[in-house]
């Protein structure tokens, strides 16, 4: 996942809804067992992923991965074996569903949905407002980002935790 910084010589100028959500990948929180977490919605990710750290704080029950394989990521870590997975419920307003999840360490989120999820739920994903609409059991459902600057806050809550 690439992602820009905020600022920059434009960083101060207003732009309308469309455009401020032109660069970034669906942010939002959830809740997994009465708890405020962090979910992404990226459409490249390959794998629904929760981290290493949500497991651990929430102790929460791993199961073998049936198939496990090997993970590069873009860092220092560099190449790593992912063989667990864990089911997690969460909800998001009123939206609940439950996702078995590879764990993998990373500090972006708590969980990250990718391409896997969007196929099994059929998600429609609206590019120029980053929002995304869904049906769960029948009811529909739309999604809303965070804002940038919200985001930016939920990044230095993880850091400093």
């Amino acid at each position: 996942m690439v992602r820009r910084l905020p600022g920059g010589l434009l960083g101060g100028q207003s732009c309308d809804l469309s455009q401020s959500q032109r660069e970034n990948i669906f942010h939002t929180r959830c809740k997994i067992l009465d708890k405020n977490c962090s979910l992404i919605v990226d459409n490249g990710s390959c794998c629904n992923c929760c981290s290493t750290r949500l497991v651990s704080k929430l102790n929460l029950t791993t199961i073998p991965h049936p198939k496990p394989y090997k993970l590069q990521w873009l860092n220092e870590q560099g190449e790593m074996i992912v063989n667990q997975q864990v089911k997690v419920p969460f909800s998001i307003g009123t939206y609940k569903d439950e996702v078995n999840y590879d764990i993998v360490p990373m500090e972006a989120g708590h969980i990250l949905l990718g391409r896997p999820r969007r196929f099994d739920r059929k998600i429609i994903y609206n590019g120029i407002t980053n929002e995304i609409t869904l049906t769960h059991l029948g009811t529909k459902f739309m999604l809303h980002p965070q804002t940038p600057s919200h985001v930016a806050k939920d990044q230095v809550q993880i850091k400093l935790k």
